[in-house]
C-alpha cells in the first residue's frame, strides 16, 4: 500500500460483512484497505473527503487525474453485485449513475460523484418524492434487459418451491395463510414474467441529487422481469410516516396509484407482483430465523389484496 494513502474501514461495515459472510467476510474487510489503495493508484485518483458505506459496500469520493469528481465503489464479487455494471452499461447514465470504470475480478467500480449528503428522502413531501421516484422508474423500466442477468420467471419458481417448508416456520396461522395467498399471486404470474431491465431496490435513500441531471437512481441488484415487482421498495420507503398519518391504507394505496399510473400498470398485476415481494421478504426473513411475518409487509399485503381489482 502506497505510505501516504490510509483508509479506514467502517465499523459498522466490518460488522455486517462479519455477521453475513462469516470468514469470507471478515477476510474481504481485512484486504479492503490494500484493495482502495490499489485502485486509487491504478486509475490515478485522489481522495476527496470521507466515504461513506451501506451494509456490503464502500464508496468514496475521488478526483480523477483530469479534475473530474468520482466514487469508487469497492464491494466483493457476488451473485447480488455482479450484475449491477451490466444494468448501469445499459442505462448509460439515463435516470441512473453513470458507470465510468470497471474490474470484474474484484468488482470495483468508479462511478460520477453524485451528492451523498442528498438522498430523496431528504424531500421532505411525501408526494413530491414519490412522484420524482416514479419519473426515475419509469425511464429505468423502459430499456429492454440485457443478457447477462437473473431472471424474475427463475426467482419466482424458486420462491414457490420455498414456500411449503417457509409456511411450516411460521407461527401464526394468519401467518401461514398469507404467505400461501402470496405465493398464489405469484403463480398466477409466473407465465409471464416480464422482460424490462429492474432496479430491484429503487427506494427514496438509493436516489440521490446530481449535477447533471437533478435525480439519479445509485445501488441497483438488476434483474429482468415485470415492472410491477419493482414498486415495493417505494411503497415502502418512510414507513413511518405513512403510520404517522393514521390512514396507512389510504397513504399506501396514494402511492400505489402513484407508481402505477406514472408506469402504464395494470393495477391487478402489479399488485399480484408486489405480494410476490411481499413473499420474497418473508422468504428471507424466515432463512434468517424469523418465525413471524414483519408488520409492515403484512399490511401491504393486506391492503392490496382487498383492492387491487378496485
Amino acid at each position: 500500500m502506497h505510505p501516504s494513502i490510509r483508509i479506514d474501514v467502517p465499523e459498522a461495515l466490518a460488522a455486517s460483512h462479519s455477521k453475513y459472510g462469516g470468514a469470507s467476510g471478515r477476510a474481504w474487510i481485512a484486504a479492503l484497505p490494500r484493495l482502495a489503495a490499489d485502485f486509487l493508484n491504478r486509475w490515478t485518483l485522489r481522495l476527496d473527503g470521507p466515504g461513506r458505506h451501506g451494509m456490503a459496500s464502500l464508496v468514496l469520493p475521488v478526483t480523477r487525474a483530469d479534475g473530474t469528481p468520482a466514487a469508487l465503489k469497492l464491494q466483493p464479487v457476488s451473485e447480488e453485485h455482479a450484475t449491477e455494471p451490466i444494468g448501469l452499461r445499459a442505462w448509460d447514465g439515463d435516470g441512473a449513475v453513470r458507470l465510468l470504470d470497471h474490474d470484474p475480478d474484484t468488482g470495483t467500480m468508479l462511478l460520477e460523484r453524485l451528492d451523498a449528503t442528498r438522498p430523496l428522502s431528504s424531500v421532505t413531501d411525501d408526494t413530491t418524492a414519490m412522484r420524482i421516484l416514479a419519473e426515475l422508474l419509469v425511464r429505468l423500466v423502459a430499456v429492454p434487459a440485457p443478457e447477462g442477468l437473473r431472471r424474475l420467471a427463475d426467482i419466482a419458481a424458486a420462491m414457490l418451491d420455498q414456500v411449503p417448508h417457509a409456511v411450516a416456520a411460521l407461527g401464526d396461522p394468519a401467518d401461514r395463510r398469507l404467505v400461501r395467498t402470496c405465493a398464489s399471486a405469484v403463480a398466477e404470474l409466473i407465465g409471464e414474467p416480464g422482460d424490462r431491465l429492474l432496479h430491484w431496490d429503487l427506494h427514496y435513500d438509493n436516489i440521490l441529487a446530481g449535477r447533471r441531471e437533478p435525480w439519479l437512481a445509485i445501488d441497483p441488484k438488476p434483474l429482468a422481469g415485470d415492472p410491477g415487482f419493482d414498486l415495493w421498495p417505494a411503497l415502502d420507503s418512510r414507513w413511518e410516516e405513512l403510520v404517522a398519518t393514521g390512514d396507512v391504507t389510504r397513504a399506501l394505496l396514494r402511492r400505489f396509484d402513484l407508481l402505477t399510473e406514472a408506469l402504464g400498470l395494470d393495477r391487478q398485476r402489479a399488485a399480484g407482483w408486489t405480494l410476490g415481494r411481499v413473499l420474497q421478504n418473508a422468504l428471507w426473513d424466515i432463512e434468517d430465523g424469523e418465525t413471524a411475518l414483519e408488520p409492515a409487509q403484512v399490511t401491504v399485503a393486506t391492503t392490496l389484496l382487498r383492492h387491487r381489482a378496485r
